[in-house]
Parts: structure tokens; C-alpha cells; sequence
């Protein structure tokens, strides 16, 4: 998940749909506040925005991002890790950024020097999903402000099989990517 910019609504609508039993939730930043460039989202409410991600009973990791600030991390309890969060996870190593210092050049260096095999990023609140080399390139786009050419409040999905980008509207995938996490 990414760019939830304070919506309450966002961040229930993923933990009771398809968040549902996983056992881990990656967020790519922008969490509590909407940005000056962004319109209030639904149920904009970052205090309790904050009070859900604490009490959240599934474990949250979280890149800061460019909307996060010093406060944020005052009102979250979970590290606001930044300028990356980098996890070893059974679905392979993950790099969480933000996506909004770094340019592809960077970002294929760090995944060569890391051994990525996902990368996800947020920041464009345009959702993505391709093969880059070896690794995945994963934006899950926004679930509370979407953009691009065919806006949709979207959340992603990894198993042992696969990576869906999911229509949190509708609960049903829109792309999917077979996944087998090398060892």
C-alpha cells in the first residue's frame, strides 16, 4: 500500500478487503498527511489514521515519504524508515522507497548491489506492475488519491505465486504478474 494521505477510509477499506489475513503490510510513504499539492481525501483523518496503523494486528513496515514528516513518527510507533526500508522476506528481498529521490539509474544500482526482487515505490499514486530485469517493479498506486489515465483507489497483493494490482473498489485484479520468489 501506498499514499494513503490520511484516509481513514483507505486504510479500512484494504485491512478488512484484501488485506485480510496477510501476514505482513509494506506501506511506500505518504501516510498520514494529503500534501499541499492534494485534495482532502475521504474520512481525512490522520490522528486516527495513526491510532489504526498502531493497533493494526497484522505487522506494518513503513518508507517515509515525502509527505511524512519528524510529527508523523511522534504519532506512529512503527519506524518511519527512510530514505528505504530493504526486508528479507520468504517472497524474497524487498526495497520499499517512496520513489521521489530517485531516479531509475540509482534504483537499478541499489537492486543489482542488494539482490532485489521486488521494488516498490509510490509517490505518482499511478499504479504498476512490470518485470525490470530480474526484479519486480511494483507501484501500487493510491487507495485514497488516485491518478493517471484511468484513476482507481488500488492496493497490491504478493503470494508464493503471484502479484496482483488490485481495484479496492471492486476487490477484483486488474493486472497480475506470476511471482516465484528465487531462493
Amino acid at each position: 500500500i501506498s499514499d494513503t494521505h490520511g484516509s481513514v477510509k483507505a486504510w479500512e477499506d484494504a485491512l478488512n478487503g484484501p488485506f485480510r489475513g496477510v501476514d505482513l503490510i509494506l506501506h511506500a510513504g505518504d501516510v498520514l498527511y494529503h500534501g499541499p499539492r492534494n485534495p482532502l481525501p475521504d474520512s481525512y483523518d490522520p490522528s486516527k489514521l495513526a491510532d489504526l496503523i498502531n493497533q493494526c494486528p497484522i505487522p506494518v513496515l513503513i518508507a517515509k515519504g515525502n509527505c511524512d514528516s519528524e510529527v508523523d513518527q511522534m504519532v506512529i510507533s512503527i519506524p518511519l524508515q527512510a530514505p528505504y526500508l530493504l526486508t528479507e522476506q520468504p517472497l524474497g528481498r524487498i526495497l520499499v522507497s517512496h520513489g521521489h529521490f530517485y531516479n531509475d539509474e540509482l534504483i537499478q544500482s541499489m537492486m543489482d548491489s542488494f539482490g532485489v526482487n521486488i521494488w516498490i515505490t509510490g509517490h505518482t499514486h499511478v499504479p504498476v506492475l512490470e518485470q525490470r530485469g530480474v526484479t519486480v517493479y511494483l507501484n501500487p498506486g493510491s487507495p485514497a488519491l488516485p491518478k493517471g489515465t484511468e484513476p482507481r483507489r488500488s492496493v497490491a497483493l504478493v503470494s508464493e505465486t503471484d502479484i496482483k494490482l488490485l481495484d479496492l473498489d471492486s476487490g477484483k485484479p486488474y493486472s497480475v504478474m506470476e511471482y516465484h520468489p528465487s531462493k
